[in-house]
This record gives structure tokens, C-alpha cells and sequence, in this order.
């Protein structure tokens, strides 16, 4: 099969947001398209009415246009082909591939405990099929009694080349004439993906591993309609660092979730293209478009990659380094906005001093909500300390060293990194103290945290009336709380 004909798909099922396996699986089949200048499809699998919730679709969507994964027909609805699934299963039924199961749920439970406690396989026995024709001619013509459709599994070997697996093959034995169209009519899994991969014109098959056990079956329903087998590749899961496979139903987070932490959706993409998959070098940060050149899809890896956040933190601290003051401050705008510490208005008049705040803490963030966690008191204060912290660098003493500075740095001709540090060295030795006992009561004092950017930068860039009315009010609350 040429690869110069690619045409490759993924399909989520609305059953919850995009998660991040679904994402990985969405950005291998959109390298793969990509790289070949073949064709990337989505399809929606919402034929589940008890698990897929409409409202989820555009949510996914939106996530996969984040990442930068677009589309380039329109999208297939599971949930507009029912009719279309249903005359297949018909086919197969005509020609012999195919037999109808009166079996009722209880009776085909009943049979998988019976063949527990004898310790056989719970397959399906056969037993409709071994009906005589007479009887299945009337139970057919009795509209009263329900039946579903099972394909018959012929006899030998399946075996195909996976793209990432190599040669896997199974015996027929191992593989029960599963159920292609449920007794109400509706198709079931395998024989719906089957034919929308078919009209589709999908090439390559590429997903979780997974789903091994399903090709498996497909195969036999592609053969059974005279199609062409697709080649299928089954990438390595994601698990979580407790070797669980990572999961929606354990409460892993989904790509929403990251992009509202604060991550960005070009570190993401670029992790997760390395999860199962590698580019055969010491690199690890590349761009789109180097992605896209050089993915080959024989560098897939056969064993389970695990999903470490701490590793993408690393890679969305390494992209935030590489942006602009001025790139950081677009993006981090309306997340302080949306936190409440500062307003639209404010900041597009202040335009600069965002850039300076953003020029700061750069080094020290990970994620773009750090921004406004860690340097929310740029822009406004409510004089809360940390506890800890004032327990430590809170007295009698520091109060007053506090108002003394105060005193000192408003006489300044000048309010600068270089003058703020030769007053807070002087006062210092004045009272004949070490500067780091005077540099953490003022730290503390001006920004209720223990820790942030280097202290003089911070006073010359919150400004002398800021940094005076601070220190004052820390002083007031020093007196009130520990005595003169």
C-alpha cells in the first residue's frame, strides 16, 4: 500500500473530554497524514445512548484544534449511519458469513458460568448455528422474538503485519463468532468501525494497543464483505507512573484541564509525540514542523510509555523560555483577569509593567497560572502573610526596621535596583544586624511570600509609593500583633 495515499482517522467517543491517550493517538495519526501528505479524519463514535453526552463533542473538537491537530474533511457522525450499519449485518446474514442468536442475555450468562466453574473458555458455543434451517426460518418469521446477528469465524489461522507489532497471528478457535448487530437491530462496535473505515477510504488503522484483540475480529468482517484489509499499527498505551493505563475512569486529567493550568499546547503536543514514539536522537524539543519531518513510523516503540506530568512541566518551562516578554504577557494577561488580581482596563494601560512582571518571574514558573499565583501581589495585596514565614521573620524588632526603611528609602533621589540595595544594606548595618534578617522581614512585608523574584528587582519594578505603603502597613500590623 503506498504510503503517498494516506488516509488515517481518529475517533473519539463522546464519553468525556479529550483525554490525553486520545490526544497522543490523535497527533501519531496526524504526523503519520502529515508527513506522507495524506489525509487526517475525525470521526464521533456517539452511537453509545447511555454513555455519550452530545455536549462533550465540541469540547473535543475545540481540544484538538488547541493542540494544532486540524481536519481536512468533514467530520463523520456514528450517530447519523445506524441505517446505513444495518443493511450490512443483512448482507452478511444472506451470505452465509453471518447467523442470527435467539440466545437471551441471562442464557449466554448463564452459559460464561458454566464454562467458568468447568474452566472452558466463555466464548460462545455455537449452539444457534447448529439450529436446524426449518427453525431458524420460523423464529425469523416470529417478529415477536428477538435476535442478534453473530459473524461465523472460520476455521484455521488470522494473521496480519503490524506496522509497529510485526507478524501476529491467532488460531480461529481463539476468536468467537462475536455479535455483529444486537437484537434490536443496532450495530455493535467492530462492525460499525469496520464499515465507516471502509467508506471513509481509511488506509492505515493506527491505535492503542489495546485494541489488538479487535483487529482481530475486523478482519473477518472485512473478508466477509469482499473489502480490502487496511494495514494496522497498535502504538504502545500510556500508563500512569503506577503502571495503571492512564485513564478517564481514574480520574486522569483530560487536555482541558492542562490548558486551563496553564499549559501550553505546543510542549503538550511535543510530549506526547514522544510517548511510544521516538526521533532517534538526543533531542527532545522540536517543533511542529520538525515533527512532521521527520516522523517515521517504524521508530514506534513496542513497550508502554508512562506518563510523568513533572516531564511535561519541564518541556512547558522550556517553551515559556523561549517566548517574549511581550508573547508571555498576551497569554498571561486574561488568566490574571479571569483570577481576579488585576483588570482589563489596568492592564492595557499598563502594558509595560505586565511585561516587566512577566520578565521576572519567567525563570520561575512552570506553568502560565504560576504567573498569577506566584506574582498576583503586583498587582494587588490584601495583606495577608504567610504564616510560616511570619513566624519566622515577624517581631517587635523587625517592625521597627521596617518603618526605619520606609523612612530611608522615601528620601531616595532615586528609586532603583541599585539604590534600594545600598539603602537596605545601610540600614542593616546601622542597626548592626545581617541584610538577610532586614531582606526577609521586607520581602515578607511587601509581597506575603517567602520566596519570589531577587528583592531589589522587585521593589524597583512595584514602585516606591507601592513598596513604601507596604512596608508601613506591614509595620502597623507588626505593632499591633507583637508590641513596639
Amino acid at each position: 500500500m503506498s504510503h503517498a495515499s494516506v488516509r488515517v482517522r481518529i475517533a473519539p467517543s463522546p464519553t468525556g473530554y479529550l483525554h490525553v491517550g486520545t490526544a497522543r493517538m490523535a497527533i501519531f495519526n496526524y504526523l503519520f497524514a502529515r508527513h506522507y501528505g495524506g489525509r487526517f479524519l475525525v470521526r464521533i463514535e456517539d452511537t453509545d445512548p447511555e454513555r455519550s453526552r452530545a455536549e462533550l463533542i465540541d469540547p473535543i473538537l475545540s481540544a484538538l484544534q488547541w493542540l494544532g491537530i486540524s481536519w481536512d474533511e468533514e467530520i463523520v457522525y456514528q450517530s447519523a449511519r445506524l441505517d446505513h450499519y444495518r443493511q450490512f449485518a443483512r448482507r452478511l446474514l444472506e451470505s452465509g458469513h453471518a447467523y442470527p442468536c435467539f440466545c437471551s442475555p441471562e442464557l449466554l450468562a448463564e452459559m460464561r458460568q458454566q464454562a467458568r466453574a468447568d474452566k472452558r473458555p466463555t466464548q460462545y458455543d455455537r449452539r444457534c448455528l447448529r439450529l436446524p434451517a426449518d427453525e431458524v426460518k420460523k423464529a425469523l418469521a416470529d417478529a415477536g422474538r428477538p435476535c442478534a446477528i453473530r459473524i461465523r469465524i472460520p476455521d484455521g489461522q488470522t494473521a496480519y503485519t503490524d506496522m509497529i507489532s510485526g507478524e501476529l497471528s491467532r488460531e480461529n478457535t481463539e476468536i468467537e463468532d462475536f455479535i455483529i448487530a444486537r437484537s434490536d437491530g443496532s450495530a455493535t462496535y467492530n462492525l460499525a468501525v469496520v464499515i465507516d473505515d471502509h467508506d471513509m477510504g481509511i488506509t492505515h488503522v493506527v491505535r492503542g494497543n489495546d485494541h489488538i484483540t479487535n483487529t482481530f475480529k475486523q478482519i473477518h468482517i472485512y473478508r466477509a464483505l469482499g473489502w480490502e484489509v487496511p494495514a494496522f499499527g497498535h502504538v504502545p498505551l500510556i500508563l500512569r507512573p503506577d503502571k495503571r493505563k492512564v485513564s478517564k475512569r481514574l480520574g486522569d486529567k483530560d487536555v482541558s484541564e492542562y490548558r486551563r493550568e496553564g499549559v501550553l499546547p505546543e510542549p503538550l503536543f511535543n510530549y506526547l509525540s514522544l510517548l511510544g514514539w521516538s526521533p532517534k536522537t538526543d533531542r527532545e524539543i522540536y517543533t511542529r514542523s520538525e515533527l512532521i519531518e521527520i516522523f517515521d513510523e517504524n521508530n514506534a516503540n513496542r513497550s508502554n510509555a508512562v506518563f510523568d506530568e513533572e516531564k511535561l512541566l519541564a518541556f512547558n518551562f522550556e517553551y515559556m523560555q523561549r517566548m517574549t516578554e511581550h508573547e508571555l504577557a498576551t497569554l498571561v494577561a486574561p488568566l490574571l483577569v479571569e483570577a481576579g488580581v488585576t483588570t482589563r482596563y489596568w492592564l492595557e494601560t499598563r502594558w509595560d509593567y505586565l511585561r516587566e512582571v512577566v520578565r521576572l518571574f519567567k525563570p520561575r514558573v512552570r506553568r502560565l497560572t504560576d504567573f498569577a499565583v506566584l506574582g498576583g501581589y503586583f498587582f494587588s495585596f490584601d495583606y495577608r502573610y504567610d504564616a510560616a514565614a511570619e513566624e519566622k521573620h515577624f517581631s517587635a524588632e523587625a517592625g521597627r526596621l521596617l518603618s526605619d526603611l520606609a523612612d530611608c528609602l522615601e528620601a531616595l533621589p532615586e528609586f532603583t535596583v541599585e539604590s534600594t540595595e545600598q539603602a537596605v544594606g545601610a540600614t542593616a548595618e546601622e542597626k548592626g544586624i545581617k541584610r538577610a534578617r532586614l531582606i526577609h522581614a521586607v520581602r515578607l512585608a511587601v509581597s506575603g511570600t517567602p520566596a519570589g523574584p531577587g528583592l531589589f528587582e522587585m521593589l524597583a519594578s512595584l514602585g516606591r509609593p507601592v513598596v513604601l505603603e507596604r512596608l508601613r502597613k506591614g509595620a502597623a500590623y507588626i505593632r499591633r500583633k507583637y508590641g513596639q
